[in-house]
């Protein structure tokens, strides 16, 4: 089978051990996944080696970086060594431009996260971020990650086809979370959308995790998913 890794999958399971065994139980229906920073302890950079060098896979290392520049440059360094495809760091310009000088020379691709999915405009006004729309927002700091170097954006589906319209996203990615299946529920994300919906907006590549790794059959899950995705163009 030839798995469509326009799909990435969420591994959001305690631990290597745990891993492991959601991978192999979904086996080929996915070659792409997500490892965050909830399995940071659990083994997950030593997963991500495993998933990739013994098994083919596509790996997302999911830390949001964050850090003055010269710590932030020298953890991607770091990462960069392990030939995994992708990497998030907060996407403000100093901290995009540090970690795109990180991972110079190597394949890794870094990805800029401009909103969490799990925040909506109260949540921003908590934080003290300037006033405006979510969207509005979300695609400012999109444009000034990809003029800071930024190999794609992190952003959720609402924002997708805004963040394809700028000048500065063409042959850039737009990688989106937030996304469920029809009839899944919404869990801890509020700004969300459909497989089909969110690639239709312009994001090369859709996140999901729950309806995945906790379903009864995550393989028949995964597949689901993969049957509901539009032709490639």
């Amino acid at each position: 089978m030839t798995a469509d890794d326009r799909l990435i999958v969420a591994l959001d399971v305690p631990n290597v051990v745990q891993g492991l065994d959601l991978a192999a139980r979904i086996g080929d229906a996915v070659s792409f996944y997500k490892i965050g920073l909830g399995m940071l302890t659990g083994g997950g950079l030593a997963l991500a080696n495993e998933l990739k060098a013994e098994h083919g896979k596509r790996i997302f290392l999911d830390m949001k970086f964050y850090d003055i520049g010269a710590t932030v440059e020298a953890a991607v360094r770091g990462v960069a060594r392990y030939d995994l495809d992708f990497l998030t760091v907060q996407g403000d310009p100093q901290v995009v431009a540090a970690a795109v000088q990180g991972a110079a020379g190597k394949g890794l691709q870094i990805l800029a996260v401009t909103v969490l999915t799990s925040l909506d405009r109260a949540d921003l006004d908590a934080n003290l971020i300037k006033p405006g729309p979510v969207a509005q927002i979300v695609v400012e700091r999109a444009a000034r990650a990809f003029d800071a170097g930024a190999h794609g954006v992190i952003a959720s589906p609402h924002e997708a086809a805004a963040i394809r319209a700028l000048p500065q996203a063409a042959g850039r990615l737009i990688v989106t979370p937030g996304v469920r299946p029809d009839g899944a529920a919404a869990d801890d994300q509020k700004r969300i959308a459909t497989p089909s919906q969110a690639l239709a907006a312009g994001a090369d590549h859709i996140v999901v995790g729950r309806p995945v790794w906790a379903a009864a059959d995550p393989r028949a899950a995964a597949l689901a998913i993969r049957a509901g995705l539009p032709a490639r163009a």
